[in-house]
């Protein structure tokens, strides 16, 4: 299997910090996929680095040996990790005791020990949060960002995160992403 690559940082909040956490620390990537729900881009992807300030950690052992009413107090701590604090918090230590039980605490393991894309969906299919629609932008951004060769085949052929590589990009992409779900409204009006 090829060697996969790192980029110094993702574009993906216009925070450095954020953005080259998310790109060094694999656990902060897939969390931050796993906060994306109902809320901007920049938030869900921020979120990491907002939950390492507060806890002081982003070790999955650590965050799922957390109590959960302090984990939900840091997602709730001003400003707000998540509009839905309780339930990210519960959804974040669920993937934190899953990296930590099923992966040795390595989240990078989910792609780098993957024998093929068919192994790699599924693998990502079984973290908290994840359908059909993750796994393809997870998939995006494993194969476009990181060079992960089992990603390639659950990149879809649309624009997704995977797409992204500087903060134009960011805004062209979501400005896309707005007129695709205008036109779903209109259509369904």
């Amino acid at each position: 299997m090829p060697t996969a690559t790192r980029p110094d940082k993702l574009h993906f909040t216009g925070n450095d910090e954020a953005d080259r956490l998310n790109a060094s620390d694999p656990f902060a990537l897939v969390m931050g996929f796993a906060l994306d729900q109902q809320v901007p881009v920049q938030t869900a992807f921020t979120g990491p680095l907002k939950l390492k300030q507060r806890l002081g950690t982003l070790d999955p052992g650590k965050v799922a040996a957390t109590d959960p009413a302090k984990l939900e107090a840091a997602f709730r701590e001003k400003p707000a990790i998540h509009r839905f604090p309780g339930n990210m918090a519960r959804r974040v230590q669920e993937l934190a005791a899953l990296v930590a039980d099923e992966y040795g605490g390595d989240a990078s393991r989910i792609w780098t020990e993957a024998a093929d894309s068919t192994d790699l969906r599924r693998r990502i299919s079984e973290l908290p949060g994840f359908g059909e629609m993750k796994i393809k932008a997870f998939g995006a951004v494993l194969a476009k960002r990181f060079g992960v060769e089992a990603a390639r085949e659950l990149a879809p052929s649309h624009p997704t995160l995977g797409d992204v590589d500087s903060s134009e990009a960011l805004e062209r992409y979501q400005a896309m992403k707005r007129e695709h779900k205008a036109r779903l409204k209109a259509q369904q009006a």
